[in-house]
């Protein structure tokens, strides 16, 4: 049983203490205190511990399955599709997990065509993550052979997104 300051017992009403403690539940208060005469009583909402919480990361959506090649072309259509070593080594690739945008905005040109001539460092896409926009620029100048990705698609951390040879 809490003493009074002059060394006698208190006798807390019970009551009160829950009538301060709605008050401070209902006018969202960190803390209450009243004092009476001698009788202080002082009511604290417990801190609790930050809460931190991680963004879901979402896989891109699966590809599309290819449409059916003429049966006088299926190794044709495969060189085509895969890509060689001087691609892969030429490659710029993405900085992070977003989503490509080749045009700065909805109806702007691109920022580069296959064919353009690019110089070090010109911007040749974005990519936006968290709504902030990303420059992807050019690494080396050369040509744009080839462009590996559509507007708004959703790509991953290191995939192939342009060739500059």
């Amino acid at each position: 049983m809490p003493e009074k300051p002059n060394g006698g017992s208190a006798k807390f009403d019970t009551g009160l203490i829950r009538e301060l403690a709605a008050i401070l539940r209902d006018a969202d208060l960190g803390e209450i205190e009243l004092q009476q005469g001698e009788l202080r009583i002082r009511v604290a909402k417990q801190e609790a511990a930050p809460v931190s919480y991680s963004a879901p990361v979402y896989a891109p959506a699966p590809a599309a399955a290819p449409a059916a090649a003429p049966a006088a072309a299926p190794a044709a259509a495969a060189k085509a599709a895969a890509p060689s070593a001087s691609d892969d080594a030429n490659a710029v690739k993405s900085p992070m997990v977003g989503t490509v945008y080749l045009q700065p905005e909805k109806d702007a040109p691109s920022f580069v065509k296959v064919g353009d001539s690019v110089a070090a460092g010109a911007v040749l896409l974005l990519v936006e993550a968290m709504k902030t926009f990303n420059q992807v620029t050019a690494p080396k100048a050369g040509k744009v052979t080839k462009i590996l990705v559509s507007n708004e698609q959703p790509v991953e951390y290191g995939e192939p997104l342009v060739v500059i040879e």
